[in-house]
């Protein structure tokens, strides 16, 4: 059996279960039954649904409740919804399968096959250790650095990011001044044009001033380029902070201060939260221009560093390019499953027209 044919069988075999599975929910859900152990129950194909067909229901039903979830075109949407899931699980889980697999591969070609036959961890080792030999002849990686490097830029980034963006809106929102709405609009203009149009002139500058080949330089451009976007959507959610908070602090005795840290950065979390894990994330992910700044490997971030792995057709080295690109993925990942009740409130709300 072919590898495609393995697929169509898994494919068509997942929409059945899970089908399957639904109708047995929907039952014991009209029959007031627990719906966690129903779905247990229902992974068991066609028991399931017999089993809580034979049940006495809890509360009474009409008699065309379960006829409705049986019928042909309630199952034929249900196995269209699930269809539609299981794919888009097949094309986001293997290409991760795929990727782990080539970061254990022993071998330094392209894996052929989705899961090697010795799997190893000796390229963890070589990220980790910085060196290994093969057939005689030794290779280095500044990985460790690169990490550090990277983790330096980003954290600083999201620091400063946040202070200046959030203190900006927090102006532009609360306070009338003269050229208030010039200034918007300025900023929303300077928001169309990408960082790596200016890529000459931000060279001269930097080699000016001797910040070239400095990972730590690089902070000044991402929290440049984080301030048009993100103060429109901080603004718009601050507009949403009732002002009468503010009027009533001051009556209280506050100042202007003790009203910014006191009351409206501990009601701005949700949106400061998406900006603070946007700006962390840009470090990680550009590549243009710090391989345009930064000359020397050792101050490389991670983008630059693992793209070299593959980028010499006489020393392409691609299972140590996905065990790097799966540790890059690591305190992203984990970013977004701790933030992410915020990074969802932040993305609605910060969206408000302001």
């Amino acid at each position: 059996m072919s590898i495609l044919q393995k697929a169509v069988l898994i494919f068509v075999s997942l929409v059945i279960i899970f089908t399957l599975q639904s109708l047995t929910v929907a039952i014991a859900n009209k029959k007031g039954k627990n719906p966690t152990l129903a779905g247990l129950i229902g992974l068991i194909p066609i028991f399931g649904i017999w089993y809580y067909l034979k049940m006495e229901p809890e509360r009474k039903l009409s008699a065309t409740a379960i006829p409705n979830i049986l019928s042909t075109k309630n199952i034929l949407g249900t196995m269209f919804i699930y269809s539609e899931l299981v794919l888009l699980a097949f094309v986001v889980i293997v290409p991760i399968i795929y990727t782990i697999g080539t970061s254990l591969s022993p071998n330094a070609g392209i894996l052929n096959t989705i899961w090697p036959d010795n799997p190893s961890l000796v390229n963890y080792r070589f990220l980790f250790s910085g060196s290994r030999t093969i057939g005689g002849i030794e290779e280095t990686t500044d990985f460790v650095l690169w990490y550090w490097n990277t983790l330096q830029v980003a954290f600083l980034t999201m620091v400063f990011a946040v202070l200046f963006v959030t203190g900006t809106a927090y102006v532009f929102a609360r306070y009338k001044f003269k050229g208030k709405k010039t200034g918007l609009l300025t900023i929303l203009v300077l928001q169309m044009f990408p960082s790596f149009l200016s890529l000459i002139a931000l060279f001269t500058l930097f080699q000016t001033f001797g910040l070239t080949n400095e990972p730590k330089a690089l902070v000044i451009v991402y929290v440049s380029g984080s301030i048009p976007f993100n103060i429109w959507l901080i603004k718009g959610y601050l507009n949403n902070i009732p002002k009468e908070l503010d009027e009533s602090a001051k009556i209280d005795g506050a100042n202007k201060i003790q009203i910014f840290f006191k009351i409206i950065l501990p009601l701005s979390v949700p949106i400061i939260s998406f900006v603070a894990v946007t700006q962390f994330m840009t470090p990680w992910m550009d590549y243009i221009l710090p391989s345009y700044l930064l000359i020397d490997s050792e101050k490389w971030t991670l983008a630059v560093g693992i793209f070299d792995f593959i980028n010499d057709v006489a020393d392409t080295n691609y299972p140590a390019f996905a065990a790097a690109a799966l540790i890059v993925a690591m305190p992203i990942t984990l970013l977004y499953i701790v933030f992410q009740k915020y990074l969802i409130e932040g993305i609605t709300a910060g969206a408000n027209k302001g």
